[in-house]
């Protein structure tokens, strides 16, 4: 099967050297002065041959190298060689099929976590000229078609299709209009939840480009204020505040109304498919069977616990349905990219259907050939198929949860092995016809180890980044490092944690406890890689204990235990955090008067429920940008796990933090952006305003213009600054 390179943004963990390196880490060297900044590989891409790939250089260059060798074959493009470029850099780059042309990126502007609108150029190698893709103002998602010679990209929620060859535009959709249709581009929930932001796909032989229409006409509208701020200002509202309104469907309103359509380019003529009768329903991806007869759509229902596959003519619009996938709770999201044609037109799912993730293999037909992984173990991810050696490829975690490795089997399991040799995390990127990969290490202890592999001969050829740098800076500073532990708690349920504790540590003395969580569904915390330099470390080396748990709920341990969580988030979770502090306190070196809490977004609604179940247990907590009621979140992922709140008022309430305002006993902190877009600061007003009327003190931060990341100008040292304060007054100060 051939496989396409995707966009690699690796970013390898290594030290920026300094003339002095610092004796103690501090959040200066963490968030403003970059000491810890990892250096990164941008636009790595493996190239037709399968024996060369190319890397953006000093956004500038695109440079070909060969995997053998690892040494520069040639630049193929050289931005500061174009004689009158309108451009002077690019940040991402795109072949053509044939690689006889590239799109180039300028002037990326982000709208929401995957959206962004850009000025796009195109470079054609043959001709040696640059063009600018349109004039008429920025664009998104600017895609060739696979015969190279069309460009269909969004703009102000239209789809336009440009001809490279003769220079022409046509418009394919007139009826796009902000807030209400969108055409070729997700709304906010599906980009969000369903982790895409281009809503058109090519047929492989560029006749026809199949997009989906979103109305959004009936979804209710939710409205941020936006004030004059800083970093950056905006000018307008410096007396009277301003506001951004957008579509967001909450748990049990109205969804987009989506239709598909098959767009023939020759003929300028949409055709609609039939997706059903049903409204209510989801339409998350589509694609194209390999021999460009039939458009392939994901129709999900609202409960998401059944996906229909359908296979419609692109000429008609006729559709059947070829394929359905059903599970008891909900299909988890990995199913949608993991659907993988094959080039004889078999295809490869990943299901959970014996309580574990696993690949399964279908003929062209649609009947079952083989289950191609089996075992007491989760699948992670699927790299594709290597039609010369007959064999699949993919991550599992199948020796630990906290670990991962890369593994190849055959169809008929007579060959089946491990490629990853090192203990700890693994992730492999294969070239176009698998004769190589590239395989990225860390561990706990061990920052990023990248390998090049022959996978044809099964040696490595060399390293590519091995962080000596890094490795010999954290040994110099005496960083702490994670340990890891289990424990049982009173229900009889294993749960695992790491642990990082003062440079000077001493068993005889107690220390006090920082608890960091994030718990959401099929999450992963505790894992055995390698997570960087951040304020966990700097908390240790400021005295405290730091220690996470991954409760129920979390990933990497089958079905039952990433889904106990159906029907009532927050319930298990939290009593999992309550006796992880429970069990801390029984280890001699825990001052279990002082044991603290943070979570941010699900953790921070985690935070909130723990202090709320703790009693005396939780000195302090802190809670970030937190859902304090799932009625306040998304349908997508609200009902994904909790169904509407009209089918299971009970789940919604009984474990929301609002509930429960007044059992909250110990220190709280609440903090969040005023234009989160994601999970809305009214969370944390209506807390807040049942804690004041509960007689609940506490101290809160709202970030003006802030987002979910609550990032920009000195916003991040301000709220880690005041974080930090806020343990050290409440666990430390006497």
């Amino acid at each position: 099967m051939k496989k396409l390179f995707i966009l690699l943004v690796t970013f390898l963990t290594v030290f920026t050297v300094q003339a002095q390196q610092p004796q103690k880490i501090t959040l200066e060297d963490i968030l403003v002065k970059g000491t810890f900044r990892a250096q990164s590989v941008y636009g790595l891409r493996s190239m037709n041959d399968g024996i060369h790939y190319t890397t953006l250089e000093q956004q500038t260059q695109i440079v070909k190298y060969s995997y053998q060798t690892g040494e520069e074959v040639e630049v193929l493009f050289d931005i500061t060689k174009v004689k009158d470029a309108p451009i002077s850099s690019f940040s991402a780059y795109e072949f053509s099929d044939d690689e006889t042309k590239i799109l180039l990126t300028t002037e990326r502007k982000s709208i929401y976590r995957h959206s962004y609108t850009a000025e796009f150029y195109v470079w054609n190698s043959v001709t040696e000229e640059l063009t600018q893709l349109s004039d008429k103002g920025a664009q998104q998602l600017a895609t060739f078609s696979p015969d190279g010679n069309y460009v269909a990209y969004v703009r102000d929620n239209n789809i336009f299709i440009k001809n490279l060859r003769f220079g022409s535009t046509h418009q394919a959709t007139t009826d796009g209009k902000f807030n209400e249709i969108i055409n070729g581009a997700p709304d906010w929930v599906y980009e969000e939840e369903f982790g895409f932001n281009k809503a058109f796909w090519w047929s492989p032989d560029s006749k026809f480009l199949a997009y989906i229409r979103f109305d959004e006409t009936e979804v209710p509208e939710f409205s941020m204020p936006m004030y004059a701020g800083a970093s950056p200002t905006i000018s307008d509202n410096k007396v009277y505040p301003g506001e951004y309104t957008f579509k967001y469907p909450k748990a049990g309103e109205a969804n987009s109304k989506v239709e598909v359509y098959s767009y023939e380019v020759k003929t300028k003529i949409a055709i609609k498919v039939d997706i059903g009768e049903k409204t209510d329903i989801y339409v998350p991806r589509l694609k194209w069977t390999p021999d460009d007869n039939e458009l392939v759509v994901m129709r999900l229902n609202r409960h998401q616990n059944q996906m229909d596959i359908l296979y419609a003519n692109p000429y008609t619009g006729d559709s059947r349905n070829f394929l359905t996938e059903k599970n008891d709770r909900y299909i988890a999201e990995n199913f949608l990219d993991a659907f993988t044609y094959l080039e004889d037109g078999s295809f490869a799912v990943q299901s959970e259907r014996d309580g574990w993730s696993h690949l399964y293999l279908y003929d062209k037909q649609g009947f079952e050939i083989a289950q191609l992984t089996e075992g007491e173990f989760d699948v992670t991810d699927f790299y594709g198929y290597d039609a010369d050696k007959e064999l699949y490829y993919y991550q599992a975690a199948a020796e630990s949860p906290l670990r991962r490795e890369v593994y190849y089997v055959s169809q008929d399991k007579e060959e089946k092995g491990k490629l990853s040799t090192l203990e700890g995390t693994n992730s492999a990127v294969f070239s176009t016809n698998f004769k190589y990969y590239i395989n990225y290490y860390s561990s706990a202890k061990v920052p990023n180890y990248i390998t090049l592999h022959d996978n044809k001969k099964g040696e490595q050829i060399r390293f590519l980044q091995d962080n000596t740098v890094l490795k010999n800076t954290v040994k110099s500073l005496q960083i702490p490092q994670k340990e890891f532990f289990t424990f049982t708690t009173s229900e009889g349920i294993e749960l695992n944690g790491w642990m990082l504790k003062p440079n000077d540590f001493d068993a005889s003395k107690r220390y006090p406890v920082f608890m960091t969580q994030y718990s959401g569904p099929n999450s992963q915390s505790v894992r055995d890689s390698w997570g960087g330099i951040s304020w966990n470390e700097y908390l240790a080396q400021e005295g405290f204990l730091v220690v996470c748990v991954d409760g129920r709920g979390t990933g990497a341990r089958g079905e039952d235990f990433r889904k106990v969580t159906y029907m009532q988030l927050g319930k298990y979770e939290s009593d999992d955090q309550v006796e992880a502090a429970k069990y801390l306190t029984t280890l001699p070196y825990v001052d279990a008067e002082n044991i603290s809490i943070f979570g941010w977004s699900y953790g921070g609604f985690m935070t909130l429920l723990t202090l709320e179940k703790g009693g005396d247990l939780f000195k302090a907590g802190i809670a970030v940008a937190p859902v304090t009621s799932w009625r306040f979140y998304d349908t997508v992922y609200t009902e994904r796990f909790m169904r509407t709140p009209e089918e299971n008022p009970e789940g919604y309430d009984d474990n929301s933090p609002l509930s429960h305002a007044g059992d909250i006993k110990g220190n709280l902190l609440i903090v969040h952006g005023t234009a989160d877009d994601n999970v809305h600061a009214q969370n944390t007003y209506e807390m807040t305003e049942k804690m004041v009327q509960a007689g609940v003190q506490f101290e809160m931060a709202m970030y003006t213009n802030r987002n979910h990341g609550i990032r920009g100008g000195n916003t991040s040292m301000h709220l880690y600054t005041k974080m930090v304060n806020f343990l050290k007054a409440n666990l430390m100060e006497k």
